[in-house]
C-alpha cells in the first residue's frame, strides 16, 4: 500500500498538536506555566504548518473525493462536514484561547482552554478518520485543483 505523501504529512502534524494540546493540559495542571506556553505555542505552529499545508494542497492540487462504495458516501459526506465544522470552531476557539493567553487574560483563558482542548481532540480525531477513510480503508477519487477548477482546463 502506497499512502499519498503531503496528506500524510498534514494529518501526522495535526495528530502532533493534539498531543502537544494534551502534554500542555497536563502541564498547566502541574503549575508549569513557563513550560505549558512553549508546549501550546508548539501546539499551534504544528495546527499550522497542517493548515499551510492543507490549503496548498487544496490550492495547487486539489482535494480527493471519496473513493468508497457509494452507499457509505452520503454517511461520509456528513461525516466530512462535521469535521469541518468541528476544525474551524476548534481553529477560532485556539486563536481565541492563545490571544487571551498572550494578553494574561487569564480568566477568559481558562474558561476557554478546556472547551478549546476538547474541540482539537475531536478535530484530530475526526481527521485521522477522514484520511484513514480517503486514503487507507478505500483508494481515494478524483482529485481537481482549485486553480484547474476556476481555470477550466
Amino acid at each position: 500500500m502506497s499512502l499519498p505523501l503531503l496528506p500524510t504529512i498534514s494529518t501526522a502534524f495535526i495528530v502532533l498538536s493534539a498531543i502537544t494540546v494534551a502534554i500542555g493540559w497536563y502541564q498547566i495542571k502541574q503549575r508549569k506555566i513557563e513550560t505549558h506556553k512553549k508546549t501550546m505555542i508548539t501546539a499551534a505552529v504544528f495546527a499550522l504548518i497542517f493548515f499551510v499545508i492543507y490549503v496548498s494542497r487544496t490550492i495547487f492540487i486539489g482535494n480527493t473525493s471519496f473513493g468508497g462504495p457509494d452507499d457509505l458516501k452520503i454517511y461520509y459526506t456528513v461525516f466530512l462536514v462535521f469535521h469541518i465544522t468541528l476544525a474551524t470552531t476548534g481553529a477560532v476557539f485556539g486563536i481565541v484561547t492563545l490571544l487571551a493567553g498572550f494578553k494574561n487574560n487569564l480568566v477568559r483563558h481558562r474558561k476557554l482552554g478546556p472547551i478549546t482542548s476538547v474541540i482539537w481532540f475531536f478535530t484530530a480525531i475526526t481527521g485521522v478518520a477522514v484520511y484513514l477513510l480517503l486514503y487507507v480503508f478505500y483508494h481515494g477519487g478524483q482529485t481537481t485543483s482549485v486553480i484547474r477548477a476556476i481555470l477550466g482546463y
